[in-house]
């Protein structure tokens, strides 16, 4: 006797089935237990007579769907994961590729099958890590921006590129970001500089508590008298003045949206340059823009649109140039020069006027590397000046005789005054 495999619907279809054949229940009373019409129940009886209990089963049991793909299909998708530059790519991430770069269709969960039959995927058990609370995201666009920077060998040996600088909008997701030769603050003004271009002023940035961002505690002063003292950074004195909040984080955790998003980068985005054999950061800047931030958005955020942004314009007074640069205030000597980075700076005469000695003014050294001084609101023309004469080196001197008049006991003063003296009379006499 054949052996048929059934689910507990179809056992259960199968009893209505025979109740309303043996006359036990009305055919109306089966549809509706059955959940179908008395249509149906009817045409389900007359093919249960020639194909037995079997009339409950699909008739696509056991046979090829229709829909199955191509066996060249599968061989060519193989092929193409065999080759070096793929060896590390997981099923998702290759689908998406497979159908980007070689119009391969491919569902993932079909191209996870075939790599666990081929060896080249294992599948592993989902472990519970440490849970951290999130955070609500906040709900506007432009409202919270998270900043960051993640050190990796992203082009994996093929060009000096590890810095990658990244804001990402709290709200959203969306991003933006580029490639840096150093995690410093020109490289990281630069990139704020671009995202302002695109998008505008954000109301906050998160960020974490780099020396970039914060200047640490003074040895034995508390927190209430450092927030008193109000030292700030370079970066810390554009964000006041382009009217930009700063929140630190206290933990990686606190800013997890942008960390999480370094760990997709670290993955994805590495293939991606890997496959378009990028080599240099100029190219890989490039990929950036044109590749990888508009592919991020449109998988991985929130259409923008769907929110209400809070990004601000810049005013007419607020110049980036001028504010994301490295500014310090310097003194105006009494002869209308002042000094920055070791050099001496003529303000030129056309400039000079009535009580601008001992004032201060603002030198502004440009992302650029222009020089730009600023007086009351007014830019001024200087010019360098000569390097400053050298103070004359000391004299070298012998150092004095430890032996010389030791103790008061020198002798030559003894009987000077016992010499015989001449007369006054004479003495007068000679001085006419």
């Amino acid at each position: 006797m054949e052996r048929i495999a059934m689910s507990q619907k179809e056992r259960d279809w199968l009893d209505w089935l025979k109740r309303a054949r043996d006359q036990k229940m009305t055919q109306r009373e089966a549809a509706e237990r059955m959940g179908v019409s008395e249509r149906w129940v009817r045409k389900l009886l007359r093919r249960m007579k020639r194909q037995g209990d079997a009339v409950v089963v699909h008739g696509l049991r056991g046979r090829a769907s229709n829909r199955k793909l191509a066996a060249k299909t599968q061989k060519q998708a193989m092929v193409i994961l065999r080759e070096p530059d793929w060896h590390d790519f997981g099923p998702t991430f290759a689908a998406e590729q497979l159908a980007k770069l070689h119009q391969i269709h491919v569902g993932k969960e079909t191209l996870r099958g075939w790599m666990i039959e081929a060896g080249m995927w294992q599948p592993g058990s989902r472990k519970i890590h440490e849970v951290h609370g999130w955070r609500p995201r906040r709900s506007a666009f432009g409202e919270l921006v998270q900043w960051d920077t993640s050190e990796h060998d992203w082009l994996e040996g093929r060009g000096p590129v590890r810095y990658l600088v990244r804001l990402i909008d709290d709200a959203t997701s969306w991003s933006w970001g580029r490639f840096v030769e150093r995690d410093a603050t020109p490289f990281n003004m630069a990139v704020l500089w671009e995202y302002i271009e695109r998008n505008g002023r954000m109301v906050d940035v998160y960020t974490d508590r780099d020396s970039m961002f914060t200047v640490a505690r003074r040895k034995g002063e508390s927190e209430e008298e450092r927030k008193a003292a109000d030292r700030l950074t370079q970066l810390g004195r554009s964000l006041r003045e382009l009217g930009i909040g700063s929140i630190l984080a206290n933990s990686p955790q606190a800013k997890g949206r942008v960390e999480r998003s370094f760990l997709t980068a670290q993955d994805r985005l590495v293939k991606q340059l890997r496959l378009a054999k990028v080599s240099s950061i100029e190219a890989a800047n490039a990929f950036l823009e044109k590749e990888y931030w508009p592919e991020w958005n449109a998988c991985f955020a929130r259409p923008v649109e769907a929110f209400s942004n809070l990004h601000r314009p810049l005013s007419q007074a607020q110049d980036l140039a001028a504010i994301l640069c490295h500014a310090e205030d310097r003194v105006i000597g009494n002869d209308y020069t002042f000094s920055f980075s070791g050099q001496r700076y003529q303000i030129q005469r056309e400039h000079v006027q009535a009580g601008m000695r001992r004032q201060r003014l603002r030198v502004e050294l440009r992302l650029d590397g222009e020089l730009k001084a600023r007086y009351q609101g007014r830019y001024l023309t200087i010019a360098e000046c000569g390097a400053r004469v050298a103070a004359p080196p000391a004299v070298l001197r012998k150092p004095p005789r430890k032996d010389h008049n030791a103790g008061g006991k020198s002798a030559w003063m003894q009987g000077f005054f016992d010499r015989p003296a001449p007369a006054l009379w004479k003495l007068i006499r000679e001085g006419k």
